[in-house]
C-alpha cells in the first residue's frame, strides 16, 4: 500500500496557489485535507473548488489542529519565514511559492529551519516545469555553449491589476512591507533564479528601479526594475516590468557562453555556435517527476533525493541575495559588493 500524504494550505493570497492545489489533487496518495487563512473569501473558494471542509482562521490554528505531512504556503512573501519555521518545528515538509521570501534575512531563516529539522523545503518557480527551460539548462550543463558568460531574462506584463490578479494578490504585490519591493521582487526574481542556478553567488550586484507607467497603485514601490549581477567571468541580467502592454519582442531567456549561445523563442530553443547556422530545437515534453512542484516534491520524499535545480532552497536563497543586493543598490545608488562566505 502506498504512503498517504496529508497536505494543508497555509495562506491563499498568492494567485499561483489555485493551480498548485489542483496539482496536489492530481497526485496519487495525496489528501488535500485543510486550509488556514485570515480571509474568509479565500477559505470559501478553497471549500467550493477543492472540497476542503476543514478550514481555520489562521495558519497558526491550522498547524495546531491538523496532523500534516506537507504544507503548501502561498501567502505574502513576508509571511513565508514564520510559517516555514513553525512547520519545520513540527517536522512538516514545505512547498513555498516563489520568490523565497521578502528579504534575505527571512530566506536565511527558512533555510536554517529546514536544515535543523531535516525537512524538504521546495521553492516553486513555474519556469522549472517548462520543457524549454529544462532543455536550456540541460544543454548548458552538457557544455553545448562552453562557459556561461551572460544570462538574461525579462519578466513582464502590463501589471497585476491590468491582467486581473485577485485583490488580495494585488494588495500583497503592491505593499513593499509584504512583497519586499514591487516589480523588482515579483519579476526580477526569475532572472535572479536563472543566474543563481547557472552561476551561483555573484561578486557584485547593481540595481535600478522606477515608476514609469500610469498606475498609481504601483508608485509605492516600482513598476520597472533591472538588476545586474556581476560574476568573475559573467553577468546575470534580471529585468522586470509591470508596464509592458505587449508580448516579448525577442528570444527570452538568453544565455551566451564562451563557444555559443542558447535562447528560448516561442517554446523552441535557438542554438548558435561559430560558423554554423542557427539550430532550432524542439524540446521534448516534460516527464515525471519534473512536471510540477507537487510531483517533484513527492518524488524527493519517496526516494530520499534532495531538491535540486531552480527549486532548491540553496539556489533560491542565492536568488534572494541577488534581489536583496539589487534592492539595496537602488536605495543607495551604489553597486553592492557581496561578502565572501
Amino acid at each position: 500500500m502506498s504512503e498517504e500524504y496529508r497536505v494543508g494550505a497555509a495562506c491563499l493570497s498568492h494567485d499561483h496557489v489555485w493551480g498548485e492545489l489542483w496539482h496536489w489533487k492530481q497526485q496519487p496518495g495525496v489528501q488535500l485535507t485543510a486550509g488556514g487563512d485570515d480571509e474568509p473569501e479565500l477559505l470559501e473558494r478553497l471549500q467550493k473548488e477543492f472540497d476542503v471542509e476543514r478550514i481555520y482562521s489562521s495558519w497558526q490554528e491550522l498547524l495546531e489542529k491538523e496532523d500534516l505531512q506537507i504544507l503548501q504556503v502561498a501567502g505574502g512573501n513576508s509571511e513565508s519565514a514564520d510559517i516555514v519555521e513553525a512547520a519545520a518545528a513540527r517536522g512538516i515538509h514545505v512547498c513555498v511559492e516563489k520568490p523565497m521570501a521578502a528579504t534575505l534575512e527571512q530566506a536565511d531563516r527558512m533555510l536554517a529551519a529546514a536544515e535543523r529539522a531535516n525537512i524538504l523545503l521546495l521553492i516553486n518557480w513555474p519556469t522549472a516545469w517548462s520543457a524549454a527551460w529544462q532543455e536550456l539548462v540541460k544543454r548548458i550543463q552538457a557544455g553545448d555553449i562552453g562557459e556561461v558568460r551572460y544570462t538574461r531574462y525579462r519578466s513582464a506584463h502590463s501589471g497585476p491589476i491590468a491582467i486581473g490578479c485577485s485583490p488580495q494578490f494585488v494588495r500583497d504585490l503592491t505593499t513593499p512591507s509584504i512583497n519586499g519591493a514591487g516589480a523588482l521582487m515579483d519579476y526580477c526574481c526569475y532572472g535572479a533564479n536563472l543566474a543563481a542556478t547557472l552561476l551561483g553567488r555573484p561578486d557584485k550586484v547593481t540595481g535600478m528601479r522606477g515608476h514609469f507607467g500610469t498606475e498609481p497603485a504601483y508608485a509605492a514601490s516600482e513598476d520597472n526594475a533591472i538588476i545586474v549581477a556581476q560574476y568573475q567571468h559573467a553577468f546575470g541580467v534580471c529585468e522586470a516590468s509591470w508596464s509592458q502592454p505587449v508580448g516579448y519582442a525577442e528570444a527570452n531567456p538568453v544565455v551566451y557562453g564562451s563557444s555559443g549561445s542558447l535562447a528560448v523563442l516561442h517554446g523552441r530553443l535557438l542554438l548558435q555556435t561559430p560558423g554554423s547556422p542557427v539550430q532550432e530545437i524542439t524540446p521534448a515534453p516534460t516527464e515525471e517527476p519534473k512536471r510540477s512542484a507537487p510531483e517533484y516534491m513527492l518524488h524527493c520524499l519517496k526516494t530520499g533525493s534532495p531538491i535540486e535545480g531552480f527549486c532548491s532552497p540553496a539556489v533560491s536563497r542565492n536568488a534572494q541575495e541577488i534581489l536583496q543586493a539589487g534592492l539595496d543598490s537602488t536605495n543607495t545608488l551604489a553597486t553592492r559588493t557581496l561578502p565572501n562566505t
